[in-house]
């Protein structure tokens, strides 16, 4: 994954540190790429009353991007979500993925974190017999593995019910890296091993996701860990970069692309992409100078900039994060991104003051994104948002 998102000390350039940041960003990219990626879940025994093959979609509401294979639906990103209803004293949620976590929440309260749960259906049981909504999280990035959901099955006696209603009219894209993931937010220490990174990444805590509810929006957190625009985390892996993986749905497929099924339509998308090409000094080999990835980097970003216009069409806001050692070169692409006559890519400074930097490898903790989020909000109540 990558380093710090924040302004820099050299207490958190220690050795150890960015050896342990190196070897996480090298299995992340690894995954990306196909070389050396774990394999498929492994296959355990599901529980009676899986759902039929055409029914998934029709359970539960999301946001996220998934690819519809049938009896399941498939997902690499963090943070996606699946809402849905049922009526009785259970609910079985059917899952296959033996590399992320997970959390369901019964009627707006966490009942049970599944840690890699693998190919089963977990089961929550003892409830009072009425309706009930239910929402499954995935809470951390698992680049390497095409996670899968089955959907919902009801206890004996009770209904999984019809899915909540039209998708919520405001819809937000979080476009960034570990901090927008979530990375480690949860962690009571910065030294984390690479399984406490796992279990204490959640990034339905980050402050995109805390955001977006705030604002009662749909969203979706596109971001990995440890790449950047246009150099990755202490110049790894130069052959690609966040925007190789960006159109995909299933991040370790190459070619993949995401079909949107024509729900997405955000009013706001949130791009925060500039600490890993910045954070770390340029090493001998690269082909860089300070200035010439000063200059690449605000290139690219434009260029994304305009993808991203095309994409979504005029009426789509786009708030573009700053701060830290690239926080003036964002400013300089919303400058040029004016001048050529999109006034509807707004600048904005994530102010760092308050901020403790407590989880993993001096990510932002639960508290930073809580108070992000609040930050975030106000500066989006100030945008000509028509929603």
């Amino acid at each position: 994954m990558k380093a710090m998102d924040t302004p820099f000390t050299a207490r958190r350039k220690r050795r150890s540190r960015t050896e342990a940041l190196l070897a996480v960003t090298a299995l992340v990219v690894a995954s990306l790429t196909g070389v050396g990626t774990a394999g498929t879940a492994q296959a355990t025994p599901v529980g009676p009353g899986t759902p039929s093959a055409t029914g998934v979609l029709a359970q539960v509401h999301t946001a996220g991007r998934v690819k519809d294979a049938g009896n399941t639906v498939q997902y690499s990103w963090p943070g996606v979500y699946f809402e849905g209803a049922f009526r009785g004293t259970g609910v079985g949620i059917v899952l296959n993925d033996a590399a992320a976590d997970y959390d369901v929440q019964i009627d707006g309260v966490t009942a049970a974190t599944l840690v890699t749960p693998g190919r089963t259906t977990h089961w929550i049981n003892g409830l009072r017999d009425r309706a009930h909504t239910v929402r499954v999280v995935k809470r951390n990035d698992s680049t390497w593995e095409t996670s899968e959901f089955g959907g919902l099955v009801a206890a004996p006696g009770g209904a999984v019910l019809s899915r909540p209603g039209a998708p919520r009219h405001r819809q937000i894209e979080f476009i960034g890296d570990s901090n927008t993931v979530g990375y480690g937010n949860l962690s009571t220490s910065r030294d984390c091993t690479w399984d406490q990174i796992r279990r204490s990444t959640n990034a339905d805590v980050s402050y995109g996701a805390l955001a977006a509810r705030k604002l009662n929006a749909d969203y979706q957190l596109n971001a990995i860990s440890g790449l950047g625009m246009v150099r990755n985390y202490n110049g790894g892996s130069p052959d690609v970069t966040y925007r190789t993986f960006y159109d995909r749905a299933l991040l370790n497929t190459p070619g993949d692309v995401w079909q949107n099924p024509g729900t997405w339509r955000p009013q706001l998308v949130v791009v925060n992409l500039g600490t890993n090409d910045f954070s770390t000094a340029v090493n001998p080999g690269e082909p860089w100078t300070p200035d010439t990835l000063a200059a690449a980097y605000r290139t690219a970003y434009g260029e994304f900039l305009q993808k991203l216009r095309a994409r979504y069409g005029a009426a789509t806001t786009f708030g573009a994060v700053g701060h830290g050692q690239f926080a003036d070169h964002v400013q300089q692409v919303v400058r040029a991104r004016a001048d050529a006559g999109d006034n509807k890519v707004r600048y904005w400074y994530l102010d760092g003051s308050g901020l403790d930097f407590s989880g993993c490898h001096w990510h932002y903790s639960a508290h930073d994104d809580r108070l992000i989020a609040d930050r975030l909000t106000s500066f989006v109540a100030g945008l000509p948002l028509r929603w």
